[in-house]
């Protein structure tokens, strides 16, 4: 039976990936205010990148709000349905395959997995306006013909609290959109995801612990992900479906592997080979699996000319010697 299960996740890894070995190598692809060039469509396709996840946003004033409001003339030009089929356009010229990834923004970046209505009515108003959401997210994707469209991102208690609603959504979203499917689950919620079975990849949003060290070895951050990487390999072939990091990456900076997640702009200190390392690491301990199909770093903007640097201590490659080790490890799978 294990070598069944084994050989079924070496299948779906072909029927994913389109070829052997070939892993999904992609960028999480920043909305901007303006329309993307090919010209800096040519930064992704130039670090060897084959995919790039386009995020639409959607807002929603606190935790207990259940009205998303959505492809509004007030938003970002990315992050609408007009601005994501330009830039998935301008991606697919180039051959860089694409993941619609629709997003959450609560005001003031309260986190989406705390999304919790006090209701049973805001519970449906919450509902029916997710839904209008992804599905017209949906129709982009199959419009634009993408290859992997995402249900939603780190909605644990959405999620927890209303697993019947998932499991209706997921077949509304097949009735509109042909190609495959995946779920972002923060690092600490995949487990507990009661749909993994009628998606086709395990999503994984992998910002997990690693080291409690100001500046992590390699072999700390490598004994770090063994205890993860155990349990991540027993969910993919229980379930028989491939891993997908939906988005990974780690910030330049001191402990950057102590607590993976952090997106607040306190003063850490830059540390940019911790970011190479901890990045070198991921590849060197995910990459070679067969049940693993690839993922997406955290993230990528597209004025790439502008973006990370010596003095960057946030999450983004660019311009930082992490770029070079994404771009070797991009070009060998």
């Amino acid at each position: 039976m294990r070598i069944l299960k084994l050989l079924l996740l070496c299948l779906l890894q072909l029927s994913c990936t389109g070829q052997e070995n070939e892993k999904i190598n992609g960028v999480s692809f920043v909305a901007s205010r303006e329309p993307v060039t090919e010209t800096q469509v040519a930064q992704i396709v130039k670090v060897h990148a084959n995919h790039a996840a386009v995020m639409p946003f959607g807002f929603i004033r606190d935790i207990h709000s259940p009205e998303i409001v959505f492809d509004s003339e007030r938003q970002w030009f990315g992050e609408t349905s007009k601005g994501a089929s330009q830039y998935i356009g301008e991606l697919q010229k180039k051959g860089v395959k694409v993941m619609v990834k629709p997003q959450i923004w609560i005001w003031r970046g309260e986190f989406t997995g705390t999304l919790k209505m006090q209701s049973e009515k805001d519970w449906k108003t919450l509902e029916t306006s997710y839904e209008a959401f992804i599905l017209a997210y949906a129709k982009v994707a199959q419009k634009m013909k993408v290859d992997l469209f995402c249900i939603g991102t780190e909605l644990q208690q959405f999620v927890t609290h209303r697993p019947a609603y998932w499991t209706a959504l997921i077949k509304k979203i097949r009735a509109v959109y042909k190609g495959k499917l995946t779920y972002a689950a923060n690092w600490d919620e995949y487990p507990k995801t009661p749909f993994w079975e009628e998606l086709d990849f395990i999503g994984i949003d992998a910002y997990f612990p690693l080291s409690d060290a100001r500046n992590p070895t390699m072999e700390q951050l490598r004994e770090g992900w063994k205890p993860w990487k155990t349990k991540i390999a027993a969910l993919a072939e229980s379930k028989g479906k491939p891993v997908l990091f939906t988005e990974f990456g780690y910030r330049s900076m001191d402990f950057t592997g102590k607590k993976p997640w952090l997106v607040d702009a306190h003063d850490m200190q830059v540390n940019l080979q911790a970011q190479a390392d901890a990045t070198q690491v991921i590849f060197e301990t995910f990459w070679p699996e067969d049940w693993f199909a690839g993922g997406y770093i955290w993230k990528w903007f597209i004025k790439h000319e502008n973006a990370g640097g010596a003095e960057d201590n946030r999450f983004t490659p660019q311009n930082k010697p992490t770029q070079q080790v994404l771009s070797e490890f991009y070009k060998k799978y």
